[in-house]
């Protein structure tokens, strides 16, 4: 080995603290050799019944510990704060840093030697990267996988996608309650995470493209065989990570960034890629700043035919053959040198890849789309950076100026947006404020709200909507979000009314509220600042020190990391 065991600073000693550490685990039945040298790896479970799409990741320990003791490792799986996008209040994006901080302490504090992160949920694979990148041990991501694909009246429906379909299907197709109901319970139908390009299917691509997983374990679907051979094939290979002192700072270097951003454009990956990919660089220490997205990304041609911005699901995508397709397709435009947690480069790990189906995975060649990736607006309106996603965008929207309609919270909408009263028309700009990181607090998915009900009744599919909240990866529509500075803070954004004009023109990067300078002014003038949404715990530690959007939405206190030094020893 090329550097010494941690765990044997717990279990290596013949002292009365040695005898401390070993005795009381003697409880669970481990044999003495497991003390004796063998390498300790950390498994680190998001697994919860408050987190569906992480339901399966009990079973999946256990079959990494297989793997582990295969590989002459010792496992001890442990838990670590779990998110559920679809349940927790007020959004599950206030609880990310925590859940990170939880990993980041979880792994210094105990004698682990590598880690595998059980990941799935939206938030899960972030929050548990952030956290071991401050620590910088040998680690691996196993994936969750995405659910098969929801099935309704003979149709594919992808989970979360539909959702933001409901009150259109409603109101112009006149879907019933019982079609409802039927769809509810047939588009959730097998365990694992949204099998749409959500969040949860980006943050697999994203730690694949990383170089985190063994190659081809982002889109295998939970349920899949296959999965679960990669989860034990996973849990021997952590072993020798460490054997080889192969940690997370040698791995996610600036080159694997910048592969993370082009395979993100590729796949058309989620617009929260962003704010999560920036927070996991500010724990390893790589600087990365927003504009890169858009000079890196943003003239990527797009390849992956799937949902919200194309037609299939993940399912369809691994079987097509997978994110090893994309990654091989577009090796011309990737630092193929970047090392993986196999220990092979990217390059290599990729080389030999067969795509079974051209409608789901396009070839670089002859693309879905030839500009694709997230464009990073400015602007009077978003002076620190603003994002819209064009491929999920209206091409008829991408250049417009229109009225603003404005909502001061998400309240002010829920009680207005469907008043047949309300001066909109599909012309204007629906404005939302106080969603962004310390104003809601938490920077919810709510930036693609619906439309009015008026609105829709046209068979009206889309308007631009502005905020400084984010939304989800499933949805789609010409949305501009992360607005930064954020209203609650005084941005630029806090001092639109209605009426004003806005200009929104992607083509040129920009976002202009056209208003004077001198108006503006007047109108910071006369601001008041929101009430802080909370005084004690937590929140209180989140609206203190959270970072704007355009930094990746981390704490202050959390950036860089300390190591895997623990702070005191009994010693």
């Amino acid at each position: 080995m090329s550097r010494k065991l941690r765990s044997l600073d717990w279990f290596g000693k013949d002292d009365k603290m040695g005898f401390v550490h070993r005795s009381w685990l003697r409880n669970q039945g481990y044999p003495d050799d497991y003390f004796r040298g063998r390498p300790v790896i950390g498994i680190c479970n998001t697994w919860s019944e408050l987190t569906p799409c992480n339901g399966h990741l009990r079973d999946f320990a256990e079959i990494v510990k297989r793997g582990v003791i295969e590989a002459g490792g010792f496992p001890l799986e442990f838990p670590v704060t779990s998110l559920g996008e679809t349940i927790m209040k007020p959004t599950t994006m206030l609880f990310r840093n925590l859940a990170s901080m939880d990993t980041e302490e979880s792994i210094r504090a105990n004698p682990l030697d590598g880690v595998v992160l059980l990941t799935g949920c939206d938030k899960t694979t972030p929050s548990t990267v952030m956290g071991a990148c401050s620590v910088d041990l040998p680690t691996i991501v196993v994936p969750g996988g995405p659910m098969l694909n929801g099935r309704f009246k003979g149709e594919c429906l992808g989970s979360g996608s539909f959702n933001w379909m409901v009150k259109e299907k409603k109101l112009n197709e006149n879907y019933t309650a019982e079609d409802i109901l039927e769809a509810e319970t047939g588009t959730a139908r097998s365990q694992g995470h949204c099998m749409s390009m959500g969040t949860a299917s980006t943050m697999a691509c994203m730690v694949e493209a990383l170089g985190l997983t063994l190659p081809g374990a982002a889109t295998i679907p939970a349920v899949d065989a296959r999965k679960k051979v990669m989860a034990q094939l996973s849990g021997r290979r952590i072993v020798e990570m460490v054997k080889e002192d192969l940690k997370l700072s040698t791995i996610l270097t600036r080159k694997a960034f910048e592969n993370s951003i082009v395979i993100n454009a590729a796949i058309g990956g989620s617009t929260n890629f962003l704010i999560h990919l920036q927070a996991i660089a500010g724990r390893i220490g790589v600087e990365l700043k927003l504009e890169d997205f858009d000079h890196i990304g943003s003239k990527i041609p797009l390849l992956v035919n799937l949902k919200p911005s194309g037609e299939f699901l993940m399912e369809d995508f691994y079987y097509a053959g997978g994110l090893p397709v994309v990654i091989n397709e577009m090796k011309e435009y990737l630092h193929n040198e970047t090392i993986t947690v196999n220990g092979k480069t990217i390059g290599e790990n990729y080389s030999k890849t067969v795509c079974y189906n051209r409608n789901v995975i396009a070839s670089v060649d002859h693309p879905l789309q030839h500009n694709a990736g997230i464009a990073v607006l400015k602007g009077n309106l978003c002076v620190d950076g603003a994002i819209i996603k064009p491929s999920a965008a209206s091409r008829e929207l991408i250049k417009h100026r229109g009225r603003a309609v404005v909502f001061e919270s998400m309240e002010d909408y829920h009680a207005r947006i469907d008043d047949p009263d309300l001066d909109i028309d599909e012309n204007c700009v629906i404005v939302l404020k106080t969603v962004g990181p310390v104003g809601y607090p938490g920077m919810p998915e709510v930036g693609n709200v619906d439309l009015p009900e008026k609105i829709l009744r046209k068979g009206i599919r889309d308007m631009i909507r502005i905020s400084d909240g984010r939304m989800s990866g499933t949805a789609a529509g010409t949305v501009v979000l992360h607005v930064s500075p954020e209203s609650a803070i005084g941005g630029t954004l806090a001092f639109v009314k209605d009426g004003d004009m806005i200009e929104l023109d992607v083509e040129q990067r920009k976002l202009h509220l056209d208003v004077s300078d001198e108006e503006l002014q007047k109108r910071k003038a006369a601001w008041i600042p929101p009430a802080p949404m909370a005084a004690r715990g937590y929140v209180k530690i989140y609206i203190d020190h959270v970072q704007q959007a355009h930094l990746g939405a981390d704490l202050d206190i959390l950036k860089g990391g300390s190591g895997d030094t623990v702070t005191r020893d009994l010693h």
